[in-house]
């Protein structure tokens, strides 16, 4: 039999004119063919019959009965489990062959008898009416920062009428990088829609209430009023309701691997480098959407006067050991605020410290909960009183800068075990006290060498800068006729 695309083409060539030994030959036929399917007047796949009788025998007839009870049971099994039911009960009746034949029996029976599926709506999207958020994981694409991996995602907003999209690269899904993520991709947009949806986070959503709904936390709904959205969220479970941007997640990640495929390298020098790759491709994934995106722009209200700039605020006391607690994670502060209380403001990656209005110092934000980052500035000039105390201190491990500080304290501790300690936290001193970088050299040289890295020898290595001279200001004379000759215009024109 014929193909309907051999068969379309000999009617083409008729209906220009040709014998029907022409169009034979053009569509690769034969000329009684052409006769014939000209007779029937239909195309060869309007002409098949369903086959109503088997060409061999069902091996599975005889055991049909029991194979639709368990189906009839769970109509989840799957054919795999109940082949393999059948063979162990069976021994020797089927062979490995026929399961393929059992596939196709069990696809028939769900066709007729199986249960109702989940049927999926497609929506009419209004230009300017709704956007949709959602974060999505990118470390699986091996991107590094000179060499070393960074684990992110990408927080990633989408017009659900024109998809034009934009991302802001961020560590966490914590609620500080849902309000900066919205914020940050509806400036890159230039406009505001009206409704605002995303998944069910509980870093925006509280959990349903008694009646089955989902509600806005306290700080995301300041968020959604500064701008002027409608807050929305799908469903729990059903991702699906935020389709628009899960397709855009899947693409743009696909995007994304094949620009890194392109480029050859996975590695960039630096963050900033990196984000301007990402929004490079988003700017070429959006021009693809321009007719959609002129029409739904005129729709987008404008941006408020200035950016919310939403953080979380908290007090925190600082106890003896210099340290505070900030959302389960302790952080070191300089030892003179030890027995106040600092006002702290916890954004997407940063902490920021405050002593009433005067801001003190700005710390990277730790992820999860039970981590700790010790600055040993801030501890060292106590540390170097009571070096004892290095041996055991809790957090240790954050009092070595570098890996060549690491390796310092083990020579120590193999060739002056008894002093190590104290030797260690002076060379720490010596650190925090002139340049880090220029202890560090004098530990690399003395490690190179196999020299004992004592106090002692890194001193005489490393250069003690001396105070500059301050140099002597004075007051310049400023004479202001020149301009007054200016304006009655006796100075010469050049």
């Amino acid at each position: 039999m014929k193909s309907d695309a051999e068969v379309l083409l000999m009617k083409r060539e008729r209906a220009k004119g040709r014998t029907q030994e022409q169009a034979a030959a053009k569509a690769g036929m034969s000329v009684q063919t052409v006769r014939r399917y000209e007779r029937l007047g239909k195309l060869p796949n309007q002409l098949k019959q369903p086959r109503g009788y088997l060409t061999r025998p069902n091996p599975f007839e005889e055991d049909w009965p029991w194979i639709a009870a368990q189906l009839g049971r769970d109509s989840a099994l799957q054919a795999t489990t109940l082949f393999a039911l059948l063979c162990e009960q069976h021994p020797g009746r089927y062979q490995a062959i026929q399961l393929r034949t059992l596939q196709r029996q069990i696809a028939a029976w769900r066709a007729q008898h199986g249960p109702e599926k989940e049927v999926f709506f497609p929506q009419v999207h209004e230009p300017g009416r709704a956007a949709q958020s959602d974060f999505s994981h990118m470390s699986d694409l091996g991107v590094t920062l000179g060499g070393i991996p960074l684990p992110h995602l990408i927080f990633h907003l989408v017009l659900t009428f024109s998809n034009v999209e934009a991302v802001q690269v961020c560590l966490s899904e914590s609620f500080e990088s849902l309000a900066e993520g919205v914020e940050t991709c509806l400036w890159q947009l230039g406009g505001v829609p009206r409704e605002h949806r995303t998944d069910h986070l509980s870093a925006a959503i509280r959990p349903l209430d008694v009646e089955g709904r989902a509600q806005a936390t306290a700080r995301y709904a300041a968020l959604m009023a500064h701008y002027g959205l409608v807050p929305t969220a799908n469903n729990a479970g059903e991702a699906h309701e935020n389709g628009d941007v899960e397709q855009a997640h899947h693409r743009f990640k696909v995007a994304v691997d094949q620009a890194l495929r392109v480029r050859g390298s996975r590695d960039f020098p630096d963050r900033t480098a990196y984000v301007h790759f990402l929004q490079g491709i988003v700017r070429q994934r959006n021009l693809t959407r321009e007719t959609r995106w002129a029409e739904e722009r005129q729709t987008l209200r404008p941006l408020p006067a200035m950016p919310l700039g939403l953080c979380r605020e908290l007090r925190a006391p600082v106890n003896r050991f210099s340290t505070i607690q900030v959302l389960a994670n302790t952080y070191s502060v300089p030892s003179r605020l030890i027995g106040t209380t600092l006002m702290v403001r916890a954004r997407a990656e940063t902490i920021e410290v405050y002593r009433a209005t005067v801001h003190l110092l700005t710390i990277p934000r730790l992820l999860g909960k039970g981590q700790h980052r010790i600055d040993y500035h801030h501890v060292i000039w106590s540390l170097v009183r009571k070096p004892g105390a290095f041996a055991h201190y809790r957090f240790r491990d954050d009092l070595f800068p570098t890996l060549t500080f690491r390796r310092t304290y083990d020579a120590l501790q193999q060739a002056v075990p008894t002093t190590a300690d104290r030797h260690y936290v002076r060379v720490l001193h010596l650190a925090a006290s002139t340049s880090e970088v220029g202890v560090e050299t004098a530990l690399g040289l003395l490690l190179e060498q196999g020299t004992t890295p004592t106090y002692d020898t890194v001193r005489d290595l490393v250069r003690i800068p001396t105070a500059s001279a301050i140099p002597t200001l004075t007051t310049p004379v400023l004479d202001l006729t020149v301009y007054d000759r200016l304006l009655v215009g006796e100075v010469a024109h050049v």
